[in-house]
């Protein structure tokens, strides 16, 4: 199969990990960071860090859309099908993720009318079928999902349909990985960029992280042979002395980014002054809102919510998870209070999830070494 088989090529992959250790310094303990969630999936799901020298730590970075989000976001959610009676619709990674007063799948169980579905599309269809209901679709993900949300509020218009609106929480990466690398907690010597963003917006955004920062950013797929590829790229810039923005993912990526996409959000949303992330706090321009243009469509005109903040809870360290800063299973409530069948945070609960990748895939197969060890010989009474 032409683009999957030959990047999982047991002996190419051998071949970089090899081309891996001689590119290293001697002595040098290096520190790259994967900005995209399906990264940190890939990692675990294929045991990378397994072939990787203990002198390279992958560090996982904010790129989960669901992760990011605080819970004062899903409780104004929630509040326009509890208060306002609207049929709120969410893709399926939104149901578990919990509010102060549960999730949208326990709000479900208690009566609110909140659907799963697979595109905004489906939204607009509801809409359609129900001009009797107020529609929400909540609306989430970085730029890889706003034109889907974009092409749908266009259709909405050009349909007429007066009972769709959208709460966008949509978020923009470029401002998350400059708050990253102002951070003085965090030191990055090279980042993975993320496929899918860039599939939407290109290479080009990236070029301040080596210019004003010194740091090479290597735009990667998402098969082992990709990320492998991408750390080799970013150790040859180092070795040389380099800090660049390079594309591993040619083949899907171009570099000035999907034109007609970017135009589509241009016209449909615009940047918000401010907006909370989970475990970042607030940046500037780092969210898209529905622009003026179409305000008609905007829930937050339409609706009023109750904006309250809320804090995570305070055993919860999902924020330290998201910058980097912690790794998923030194968090308190890992594996014991926060597991995928009952999540605290959102971290392991989304596809994307740095907690859930780990639950899913290293912490399990590190349980099951552990279940198949021979049991300790029993001492001589």
């Amino acid at each position: 199969m032409k683009y999957v088989d030959e990047f999982r090529d047991p002996q190419l992959i051998r071949r970089t990990a090899d081309e891996i250790r001689r590119l290293m310094e001697p002595g040098r303990h290096y520190r790259f960071m994967e900005v995209c969630g399906g990264h940190t999936h890939a990692i675990y799901r294929f045991g990378l860090e397994d072939l990787l020298p203990d002198s390279i730590e992958l560090v996982h970075g904010p790129g989960c859309p669901v992760c990011v989000l605080p819970m004062g976001r899903v409780d104004d959610g929630l509040a326009l099908a509890v208060e306002h009676g609207a049929i709120v619709t969410a893709f399926g990674d939104m149901m578990r993720v919990p509010g102060r007063r549960g999730s949208p799948l326990e709000h479900i169980a208690r009566g609110a009318d909140i659907r799963m579905v697979y595109s905004p599309l489906d939204a607009l269809k509801l809409a359609c079928d129900n001009p009797d209901r107020q529609v929400v679709f909540f609306a989430i993900g970085f730029e890889t999902t706003a034109p889907s949300t974009a092409l749908t509020l266009r259709r909405a218009r050009s349909l007429g349909v007066p009972n769709l609106t959208v709460f966008s929480n949509h978020v923009t990466i470029i401002p998350a990985i400059r708050a990253i690398l102002d951070s003085p907690d965090m030191r990055i010597d090279g980042f993975i960029g993320p496929g899918h963003v860039s599939t939407v917006i290109g290479c080009r955004p990236y070029e301040f992280v080596a210019r004003d920062y010194g740091r090479p950013i290597v735009v990667s797929g998402f098969e082992p042979l990709d990320v492998l590829q991408g750390i080799v790229m970013i150790l040859r810039q180092l070795r040389e002395g380099r800090a660049e923005v390079e594309n591993q993912y040619a083949r899907v990526v171009p570099w000035e980014g999907n034109l007609p996409a970017l135009q589509a959000m241009a016209e449909t949303f615009e940047l918000r002054p401010y907006f909370e992330w989970r475990g970042l706090g607030f940046i500037s321009q780092s969210a898209l809102g529905v622009s003026a243009a179409y305000a008609d469509f905007d829930a937050e005109r339409r609706f009023e919510l109750p904006g309250v903040r809320v804090t995570d809870p305070k055993a919860a360290q999902c924020g330290e998870v998201l910058k980097g800063v912690l790794k998923p299973h030194r968090c308190k409530l890992f594996g014991r209070e926060c597991t995928p069948e009952h999540p605290v945070g959102a971290l392991m609960v989304s596809s994307e999830g740095a907690c859930a990748a780990y639950y899913n895939f290293a912490h399990r197969r590190a349980r099951l070494e552990e279940d198949a060890a021979p049991a300790p010989a029993a001492a001589a009474g």
